[in-house]
């Protein structure tokens, strides 16, 4: 039987939509993407798993701040968990979104820089955790690191670390081609103590972490294949799903 006494952070795609459409998202997200969540149902599911211990949550997609309701379910959720936001960025360019992130916000927003050998990206991102620093909302980055872009990568989280701390800084091995190995991403941080997913070392179940993808499937990994969907959106839907995952190797 899985244990899952232990989960106390979940991810939630909230649709297949992003107008970005990069070709590695784990999510096939896409400017023709579904969604099937709707705002009370994110809301209604994801308060009944704080109700039983989930201490920590964090919206992702898809691109979130282009999903309809986003700030409805941030207004929700804000007062009753840890919440974050995970974005490509591009949204916040927008002055009304922006205006909007800072009125209705959330804990910490993690902005990703998928390639840091496009200096436009690169700039653009550090601008913008610079300008959330000013702000109530924790800033962060997601660094995406692909094995033939090691120099470009220390260069990008050196320049990152003149902004933010360590802990605000979260090394992604790009899935499934050009992965890095574990040498290679511990270089990109010059030897130094880094944070990345636990699966860097060893792919095996995380003992915190629990996903919950677009299309309402859960698995204890967002790259993970083998979802199983919740047959109720609630705290025990997510236990029930948990026990039916046949967790396995997202590279086989």
């Amino acid at each position: 039987m899985v244990e899952i006494a232990m989960k106390e952070l979940l991810s939630i795609d909230l649709s297949n939509y992003c107008s970005k459409h990069c070709s590695f998202c784990y999510n096939h997200s896409n400017p023709e993407g579904a969604t099937m969540w709707k705002p009370s149902e994110v809301i209604s599911f994801v308060s009944d798993c704080v109700k039983n211990g989930i201490k920590a949550v964090s919206l992702g997609g898809g691109e979130p701040f282009e999903y309809e309701g986003i700030f409805e379910i941030i207004d929700a959720l804000y007062p009753t968990t840890y919440l974050s936001v995970t974005s490509n960025g591009l949204p916040l360019l927008k002055r009304d979104i922006f205006e909007k992130i800072l009125k209705h916000c959330p804990d910490k927003i993690h902005l990703t820089i998928h390639n840091p050998d496009n200096q436009n990206e690169v700039i653009r991102v550090i601008e913008q955790v610079v300008e959330l620093s000013k702000t109530k909302i924790k800033p962060g980055v997601n660094l995406l690191v692909s094995s033939h872009c090691i120099a470009e990568s220390q260069e990008v989280y050196a320049r990152l670390l003149e902004t933010l701390q360590p802990d605000q800084i979260i090394l992604i091995p790009k899935r499934f081609d050009d992965t890095p190995t574990a040498k290679q991403m511990a270089s990109v941080a010059n030897g130094k103590p880094f944070q990345s997913p636990s699966c860097l070392l060893k792919c095996e179940i995380p003992s915190k972490f629990v996903s919950v993808s677009w299309d309402k499937k859960v698995n204890h990994c967002s790259y993970a294949g083998g979802k199983e969907p919740l047959r109720t959106l609630d705290y025990a839907g997510l236990v029930d799903a948990l026990k039916r995952v046949v967790f396995s190797n997202c590279s086989e």
